[in-house]
């Protein structure tokens, strides 16, 4: 697949090889702006199927401005993402949201009243175990705090800004960015109520700063306020963000997955050290279209329509149900093959498997979209086996294989990326030696992947203590991720290791509980797998997982997002200067810079950069799929078809 894909080009592709149905193409082709000959173009290439009575309609865009298509995706990716945006900020462009202000709407007539439409069933495999977003580390709890919370802004598939609590996008033309780019004024919604029917002001964004940025809170999103200096509300409906420098990530703060905004009145008291323990994490008061009246954390979270919501018409549905637990082939068998739900997250399930689901016929199908993450074996340069303080992994100690740069580079050597996505993925991922996939003008020309155990062994050879070292390898539970352990430790032992593979289940591994060890952040082991990649067009904040300042220890309750435990200076200085730089031809060296010393410094090594897939019903309309954001950050447009 090109790196140079963009959105129609993606369309077509999913078209020819069979991945969408005349519905997805309508949705698709909706999204893109395309015009009715094009649309109907690609309808003709579907051939017939359970739409054929369909005739294209003339598509209306969706997105802010005539955005320049950027990755499309999903995976959210599945795990720990960090959102931030932009392009320069003297010159705003449609990726920014270009100034336009748009209100984030359905590719066909809402209802005229909301409400009507019974109960939308999602699944996740990976159940939410807090509704808090600043406090959580999994897509699961962001996802599940996304569709009760909104942030001022989120990003469409585009990269197009889409105003949620915000009035409009800022720019330079409308006066909300000035030309330094270290200003932005933001105009708020007026009309907007909480839950529990407090008006929302500016008085809650300028909270949730502080909040977040209070280092004894232990915010995961902490990272994305590094640049701010101060958060003013001007009135009511005005919000000024003054940054300490000019900031090509100007609209990194409050947007997106990471952006959601706080109730003052609900959490005045709990910022700092009692913030985990606020009932706010467990039963928040947001000011998004559904409101949760049950949660079972490590379960199900339900959800009931909100009467005051500020968008008329909406939403659709009468209540959410999101159903965490199980495995991804169940998820997707409840959705393609009986019908039992409606919307199935993340679909990591081997592709002969999804491909008998499909030839079964049913009430649902796959949507394939590319994605913006990829599958990585980390590193873990702390010993995960010395006692600090009651804890492992601390960053004061050194991990007495992998602080041998031959050591990281040999296990890399042994896994076998093309086997791996071949027979786990298939159309849902392909190889990569980059940990950085996304924006296309940011991946790394210069680096590849090899496959050599020969190669690796005679690295080994120069590490003391290689032979018959014994290493924990460990990621959540998942079909796909326990055969691919099983790939590697194959591999692995014909080196001489011993290998002892470890599943945690997903709730677990990607929850924010501090005081478990068998947390993702915690890194109680020497090797460690899941999905990772940006979900914003400037990815600086996503990057912060390589920074020394960021690292993950018992010090910050583990919401470092630097797990690995790197430390390198020279990582900082690049990264230093991406948070500043408005050149954005320099930006781009920065960004393969970075990436290529993450990977030649074998701090992770890519697997597969995998393509977003999900299950849909047929009947469920205005779900388009995204890149930057969370899969449900639209919610409030998704109905069923009549």
């Amino acid at each position: 697949m090109s790196d140079s894909l963009n959105g129609l080009d993606q369309l077509r592709s999913d078209v020819l090889e069979g991945r969408l149905n005349r519905r997805a193409v309508l949705k698709r082709g909706a999204l893109l702006g395309l015009s009715a000959p094009v649309i109907a173009g690609l309808l003709a290439a579907c051939g017939g199927d359970e739409d054929d009575g369909d005739d294209a309609p003339e598509p209306t865009n969706t997105t802010a401005g005539a955005a320049q298509p950027t990755e499309t995706a999903a995976d959210t990716e599945e795990e720990p993402t960090a959102t931030t945006g932009g392009s320069t900020a003297a010159e705003p462009t449609a990726t920014t949201g270009g100034g336009a202000s748009v209100e984030p709407t359905a590719t066909s007539p809402a209802p005229a009243e909301a409400g009507g439409g019974g109960v939308l069933r999602l699944l996740w495999w990976q159940a939410p175990t807090i509704i808090n977003p600043h406090l959580a580390t999994g897509t699961k709890d962001f996802d599940a705090s996304r569709v009760c919370l909104e942030p001022l802004a989120d990003f469409d598939v585009e990269g197009s800004g889409i105003p949620f609590l915000a009035a409009e996008m800022p720019s330079l033309e409308n006066g909300g960015v000035n030309e330094e780019g270290t200003q932005v004024t933001w105009k708020l919604r007026e009309g907007v109520t909480w839950h529990d029917g407090e008006d929302f002001t500016a008085d809650d964004v300028v909270f949730t700063w502080r909040y977040a940025s209070d280092e004894a809170t232990a915010a995961v999103t902490r990272g994305n306020f590094a640049t701010v200096e101060s958060v003013e509300a001007i009135d009511d409906y005005t919000v000024q963000i003054t940054f300490n420098q000019p900031n090509p990530a100007w609209f990194d703060v409050f947007t997106g997955p990471n952006g959601m905004i706080l109730p003052e009145h609900v959490l005045a008291e709990a910022v700092g050290a009692g913030a985990r323990d606020a009932p706010f994490n467990l039963m928040p008061i947001g000011t998004g279209p559904f409101m949760v009246s049950e949660f079972r954390p490590g379960d199900v979270v339900v959800y009931e329509r909100f009467a005051d919501y500020w968008d008329p018409g909406k939403p659709y549905f009468d209540s959410v149900e999101m159903k965490g637990g199980g495995d991804a082939p169940g998820a997707a068998r409840a959705v393609v093959v009986t019908g039992e739900a409606d919307w199935a997250w993340n679909i990591q399930v081997e592709p002969e498997i999804l491909q008998q689901m499909e030839d079964e016929g049913g009430p649902g199908a796959t949507q394939t979209t590319q994605g913006a993450s990829a599958e990585r074996m980390m590193f873990n340069f702390s010993d995960p086996n010395v006692e600090v303080d009651g804890a492992r992994s601390e960053p004061s100690t050194q991990h007495p294989l992998f602080q041998h740069k031959e050591a990281r580079e040999a296990i890399a050597l042994a896994i076998q990326r093309d086997v791996i996505a071949e027979q786990l993925y298939g159309p849902g991922g392909q190889p990569t030696s980059n940990v950085l996939n996304a924006p296309a003008k940011f991946i790394s020309p210069n680096t590849s992947w090899e496959f050599s155990l020969e190669r690796a062994a005679e690295l080994l050879a120069g590490v003391p203590n290689a032979d018959g070292y014994s290493l924990l390898y460990q990621t959540s539970v998942n079909s796909v991720r326990q055969k691919t352990q099983e790939i590697i430790k194959q591999d692995l032992e014909e080196l001489g290791f011993n290998v002892e593979l470890k599943s945690v289940d997903s709730a677990v591994f990607f929850s924010s509980d501090a005081g478990n060890p068998d947390t993702y952040p915690h890194f109680y082991a020497d090797l460690e797998m899941y999905t990772n990649g940006p979900s914003s067009p400037y990815p600086i904040t996503w990057a912060d997982r390589f920074r020394t300042d960021e690292i993950a220890s018992q010090a910050n309750q583990w919401a470092g997002t630097n797990i690995t435990r790197y430390n390198n200076p020279e990582f900082d200085k690049l990264h230093d200067q991406a948070r500043v730089e408005l050149d954005p031809d320099v930006q781009v060296e920065l960004f393969v810079a970075m990436n290529d010393l993450a990977v030649n410094d074998f701090v992770e090594a890519g697997i597969v950069w995998r393509n977003g897939v999900t299950c849909v019903a047929n009947d469920l309309a205005g779900y388009v799929g995204t890149t930057w954001a969370s899969d449900v950050y639209d919610i409030k447009n998704w109905r069923r078809d009549e």
